[in-house]
């Protein structure tokens, strides 16, 4: 007898790996995005995506999968989804960068806190699903403690809202469109890319550009946007099509958590509310998490066979 893991067993453990690459990377994000810190977030968003074509190509041409971003090009309703998922990734990405570049990576990490939630909201008001009650118990904190920091601390969190609603989208158009992981990002990269060249050579021609003036280690991060962007992007979209929404939910606290970390360490204001807040959350967090794994073992009822 075999104890060699089955297919789907060894696709659940390669989205695993995908997703914990991912998420860490996006965790150290904010020492990348401060080390650009003197360029403005629209020209860094404009690099992330121009160099992540290359980057992307040469995964495509190692991979063999040219043919399949040909099926994709062909097929409108992949299209028109991947187009869709452009524009979401594309205003999650600026309002990051924002965020992280007027120093407010608590807030950033506020919103990736909240985004497992949002996966279940996901399910309820969008593929029909019944929440359970620890599930409500969960929202609700969540809820309490974005209340908590609105009328103490006297700040909405739009930014963390907006961060966590704008990724669940995304993560829910991906799951739900057939196409492969590489193949997807790079037609979206390529949906986005006219918008970023034609703004970046304006930026230059105007004399307000960072890039070619600033000398070249600064040139050199600004290209690395296309590695540190695909990458993370890629393996979230391997794990995506691989592990369930709740799974990727739970792997997501990895985020969040190096980014509070750096938050606290770049001396950012946290205040008896952000206190609060961030405790409920983890409280709901934690409630969810339990929740999701007495679900995933408990026995399910047999199949009715009359």
């Amino acid at each position: 007898m075999s104890d060699s893991p089955t297919p789907a067993q060894s696709a659940i453990r390669f989205g695993l790996i995908a997703g914990v690459i991912a998420y860490f990377i996006w965790g150290i994000f904010p020492i990348y995005f401060k080390l650009v810190g003197d360029v403005s977030a629209t020209e860094i968003m404009a690099h992330r995506i121009l160099w992540s074509l290359p980057f992307g190509a040469l995964i495509l041409t190692f991979r063999k999968q040219w043919p399949e971003v040909l099926r994709a090009l062909m097929d409108k309703r992949v299209l028109a989804m991947l187009a869709l998922a452009a524009t979401t990734i594309a205003g999650n990405w600026y309002i990051y960068v924002l965020a992280v570049l007027e120093g407010r990576v608590l807030e950033a990490s506020l919103g990736y806190y909240i985004n497992p939630l949002m996966y279940v909201a996901a399910g309820v008001f969008i593929m029909g699903e019944t929440l359970r009650k620890a599930q409500i118990v969960a929202v609700a904190l969540a809820a309490l403690g974005v209340i908590t920091l609105t009328f103490g601390a006297g700040v909405f969190p739009v930014t963390s809202l907006i961060l966590a609603t704008s990724f669940t989208a995304y993560g829910y158009i991906r799951k739900t469109t057939n196409v492969g992981a590489m193949p997807g990002l790079f037609i979206e990269v390529c949906l986005l890319s006219p918008i970023a060249l034609i703004y970046l050579i304006w930026l230059i021609q105007a004399g307000n550009a960072a890039f070619l003036t600033s000398g070249l280690s600064l040139d050199l991060l600004l290209i690395f946007a296309g590695p540190v962007t695909v990458i993370p992007l890629m393996c979230f979209a391997l794990a995506a099509r691989r592990l369930r929404l709740s799974t990727l939910g739970f792997l997501q606290y990895i985020g969040p958590t190096l980014q509070f970390a750096l938050g606290l360490y770049f001396g950012e204001v946290f205040t008896f509310y952000h206190a609060i807040c961030f405790g409920l959350i983890w409280i709901a967090l934690a409630i969810f998490s339990f929740d999701a794994r007495r679900a995933s073992v408990l026995p399910r009822p047999a199949l009715r066979t009359n």
